[in-house]
């Protein structure tokens, strides 16, 4: 089981009408600043819950069903938004921001999160910032790294835009189309999980790879 404040079935239920905005909330925060929040299994789960049972959302003083384009929309626009802050975050205090911490906080901004992340940055380039989508902490971390290499806005805009099409508008129709599934329905706390763990396996593969290299190149010297 998932604690509460990482289960993304028990936050939608709680926010109730207000579930879409508080997953768009979710996704901002992720994607600017914090990475230890439920991005790709909240997508899913978003996705799930409206091929079930679609969630009612308040907006202007109505209120009506969410449709999977509007969702999709919303969760985009919110990890764009949620990236341009952390560009500015890396622009301007990413020194300050990454500086050894006691604590929870310490072990979050750590340096090693930013060299992991800036090797990531180095192998694939602009291309990162798509690529990165789909890796926790590399997520958050790709944008502060892009800033703080001084990539143009620009480049940065346009290659985080396609990152977020690909990343909201896939993992969300991806929940849609299997929360039909019975069995997954029937699961989702164990389909949740599997999603946790897959989406953290690329990052546990790079860091192995980079201390295999690391390894080898201090051998060889």
């Amino acid at each position: 089981m998932l604690p509460d404040w990482l289960d993304p079935e028990f936050l939608l239920r709680s926010l109730g009408n207000w579930a879409l905005w508080g997953a768009a909330f979710i996704v901002f925060i992720e994607c600017a600043i914090f990475p230890v929040l439920p991005g790709d299994s909240l997508l899913f789960t978003v996705g799930m819950f409206i091929a079930q049972d679609p969630p009612i959302i308040s907006f202007a003083g109505m209120s009506q069903p969410a449709t999977l384009a509007i969702s999709i929309v919303v969760l985009m626009i919110a990890a764009v938004a949620g990236n341009v802050v952390g560009y500015w975050v890396g622009k301007s205090i990413s020194p300050w921001l990454f500086k050894p911490r006691p604590g929870f906080i310490g072990k979050v901004f750590s340096q090693k999160h930013l060299d992991q992340t800036h090797a990531f940055f180095e192998r694939y380039g602009s291309k990162a910032l798509v690529l990165g989508r789909f890796v926790p902490f590399v997520r958050t971390f790709v944008t502060m790294v892009a800033g703080a290499a001084g990539m143009s806005f620009r480049t940065f805009i346009t290659w985080t835009g396609v990152g977020a099409i690909i990343w909201a508008a896939g993992v969300t129709l991806l929940g849609y189309f299997l929360g039909t599934i019975p069995f997954i329905a029937h699961n989702i706390d164990a389909v949740l999980i599997v999603i946790v763990v897959v989406s953290v396996l690329p990052m546990v593969v790079e860091a192995l790879l980079a201390r295999r290299r690391a390894r080898a190149e201090a051998t060889e010297s």
